[in-house]
């Protein structure tokens, strides 16, 4: 298992998910799946948009607003660069950001990178287990956080711990249930130790 082929988003309306994610564009990547497991507060993960420039950011940002997103933090310079957070309506946390803070061109659309960061009890035991499942890093920041090198996947896997993810996207850090989240990838299925269910490519089907 080197890289994640999708995701799936398991959504109580998966027509109206559907109507959401069309302003994203990333019918490719993400998938949705009807669910009604119980879940509450946050689930534990974000997925992240990397884009080239701030008009981007602002772009994404108010199609997900028009679309019914939540704005959890506005688009705004930080110390990294500019960004804003949205929570859409099947209660999926996004965040669209850019190392950049000044645009050079009018906005393209364009979304460089799709990354899953998943919120960890423990980041260093979650790499050993994904290095284990044979993943292999790219980035590490001691116990703060991985980044992980899936070779041209469509979607970028890093871990965070789960206090510090919470604060970043401005949601309290309680939450129970499911995490209504599925990474496709790999040949076996598997649970990783934050209870994030990996399925394999090959009995997934696509969308």
């Amino acid at each position: 298992m080197t890289s994640i082929e999708a995701l799936t988003l398991e959504v109580a309306d998966t027509t109206a998910a559907h109507r959401f994610y069309t302003a994203f564009g990333l019918d490719d990547r993400v998938r949705l799946r009807a669910s009604d497991a119980p879940t509450t507060g946050f689930r534990g993960f974000s997925l992240s948009l990397t884009v080239s420039q701030p008009a981007d950011v602002r772009g994404f940002v108010d199609a997900a607003l028009a679309a019914g997103a939540t704005a959890l933090k506005p688009a705004a310079k930080s110390f990294w660069g500019y960004g804003g957070v949205v929570q859409a309506p099947d209660g999926t946390i996004w965040k669209i950001a850019t190392s950049t803070k000044k645009d050079t061109a009018p906005a393209t659309g364009q979304i460089d990178q799709l990354v899953l960061l998943l919120g960890t009890a423990s980041v260093t035991a979650s790499k050993r287990f994904y290095v284990e499942h044979g993943l292999t890093v790219g980035k590490s920041f001691g116990s703060k956080y991985v980044e992980f090198d899936t070779q041209g996947s469509p979607v970028k896997l890093a871990l965070y711990g789960r206090r510090a993810l919470a604060k970043d996207v401005g949601v309290p850090i309680d939450g129970t249930g499911s995490h209504r989240l599925a990474l496709v990838g790999g040949t076996a299925a598997f649970t990783d130790p934050d209870g994030f269910a990996w399925e394999a490519a090959s009995l997934t089907p696509a969308p």
